[in-house]
């Protein structure tokens, strides 16, 4: 099993950072973040022209989190700052939404 310690994140924004997504990586997490770091600068070259502002950072991750289910969460402020954290979450209920045909219908589904 692979020993995650970082994660690289890229987000694109647009120029008012009203409206932010995140951007596809061919690799997301390293062994360290020295070595998402030494990647980081000829990934996020690839998204320059994606969106108008442009985030890629690289985040460590807490080794005990990499052994249960978890979700990346993140945020880009007013100043223009990104940040990112992962958050576990419990397998008790997962909200699954859906717009198949034009209709929104929410479920909750049960582990």
């Amino acid at each position: 099993m692979e020993h995650i310690a970082a994660f690289l994140l890229i987000v694109g924004c647009s120029p008012d950072l009203a409206e932010c997504r995140e951007m596809p990586t061919p690799t997301a997490i390293y062994e360290t973040v020295e070595d998402c770091e030494a990647e980081r600068p000829a990934i996020s070259v690839r998204h320059e022209d994606a969106a108008p502002r442009m985030f890629a950072q690289c985040f460590e991750v807490d080794p005990l989190l990499t052994e249960t289910d978890a979700e990346i969460v993140w945020d880009v402020t007013s100043d223009g700052k990104l940040s990112a954290w992962v958050e576990p979450y419990s397998p008790g209920e997962v909200l699954v939404a859906s717009n198949r045909g034009g209709k929104e219908t929410e479920t909750v589904a049960r582990r």
